[in-house]
C-alpha cells in the first residue's frame, strides 16, 4: 500500500482554508502525516493518546526522534541515550501497539558522514531501537559516494534500517541524490523537500522559511512517480511524505501526487460535515 502524506498537519491551508488544521481534518484527506515535534522534544503519552483518537484505524504517524539520537546536539550532564530511548520507547507504546506507527525516522545533519565511527554510532541506534521500525536520512552526500553506496545498501539491509529516498535540490554538490533503492522489504520511505536549489544552504532565523519553499511542476513529479512506482514490487508498506511546505505548497503538491497514482483511501475521517 502507498500512502501519501506532509509534514506536520497544522499548516496545510490548502486544504481546509483556516490557519490552522487540526489533526481531525488533516486526517480527512490524508492517511498519513510526519510527527516532526518530536524532533525537539520526546513527546508525551497523554499527547500520542490524544493523536491517536483523533484519527481512523488506518492512519499512519512517522515520528522523528529527537535531536539527540541525531547528533544534533550533545547529551547533557547526567544525560544517557538509554533512560532517552527507553523514555520515548515508553510513551509510543500506544502507537505502536496501536499499529499505527508508520515508523521511527532519524533525519542526520549534513556534518554527520561516512565515517567508521558514525557507522558504530548507527549500530547503537539500532540496539537502542532493537524491533522498531527506523527509517534513516542522510544529508551527506558521502553516503552515495561510488566506494560506500554499496556498503550504505547492505548495512542498511542488514540492520533493519529503512535507507529514505530523499529528493532534494539537484545542483548543489553537497545533496544526496534521489535514489529509489529500497533497503527494507517491509517499509519504504520517500520523503520530497523540493529543489529550492538557492534557498536550501540558507543559514539565520528565516533559513527554515526558505529551505522548503517550493512547487513541484508536472514533469517532476512524473519523476516522482516513476521513482516511487519502482518500489512498490519490493517493499509492502510505502510511505509519502512532501515536506515543501515552507511556502505552502505540499498539501497540493500531495493532492495531485494521489491523483496521479490513481490511489482512493477509505476510512479517512469525514472532509466535511453534512448539512443532511
Amino acid at each position: 500500500m502507498i500512502r501519501i502524506g506532509c509534514t506536520s498537519f497544522k499548516e496545510h491551508t490548502y486544504l481546509t482554508g483556516k490557519k490552522e488544521t487540526t489533526l481531525y481534518e488533516y486526517a480527512g484527506y490524508f492517511p498519513l502525516v510526519e510527527m516532526d515535534t518530536g524532533f525537539y522534544f520526546i513527546p508525551s503519552r497523554s499527547n500520542i493518546e490524544g493523536w491517536l483518537k483523533q484519527v481512523p484505524e488506518q492512519f499512519r504517524f512517522i515520528v522523528k526522534v529527537q535531536k539527540i539520537f541525531t547528533k544534533h546536539q550533545e547529551l547533557e550532564e547526567g544525560q544517557m541515550l538509554t533512560e532517552l530511548a527507553d523514555q520515548l520507547k515508553s510513551n509510543m507504546a500506544p502507537m505502536l501497539e496501536s499499529g499505527r506507527l508508520f515508523c521511527l525516522l532519524a533525519q542526520f545533519p549534513a556534518t554527520f558522514k561516512c565515517t567508521r565511527e558514525n557507522v558504530d554510532y548507527l549500530r547503537i541506534l539500532r540496539q537502542l531501537f532493537q524491533d522498531w521500525p527506523i527509517a534513516i536520512e542522510f544529508r551527506d552526500r558521502s553516503w552515495y559516494e561510488e566506494k560506500y553506496i554499496e556498503g550504505t545498501r547492505n548495512f542498511m539491509k542488514n540492520h533493519r534500517f529503512s535507507l529514505v529516498v530523499v529528493d532534494e535540490p539537484k545542483k548543489l554538490s553537497t545533496t544526496v541524490p534521489l535514489d529509489a533503492y529500497v533497503t527494507n522489504e517491509d517499509f519504504a520511505f520517500f520523503r520530497f523537500h523540493g529543489r529550492n536549489d538557492m534557498g536550501w544552504t540558507a543559514t539565520g532565523p528565516d533559513a527554515q522559511k526558505v529551505r522548503t519553499n517550493y512547487r513541484y511542476n508536472a514533469e517532476e513529479l512524473a519523476e516522482l512517480q516513476r521513482a516511487v512506482e519502482s518500489a512498490k514490487e519490493k517493499s509492502k508498506e510505502i510511505a509519502v511524505i512532501f515536506n515543501n511546505n515552507a511556502g505552502g505548497d505540499a498539501a497540493e503538491n500531495a493532492i495531485e501526487f494521489k491523483r496521479r497514482l490513481d490511489l482512493d483511501y477509505d476510512e479517512l475521517n469525514p472532509s466535511q460535515l453534512e448539512l443532511f
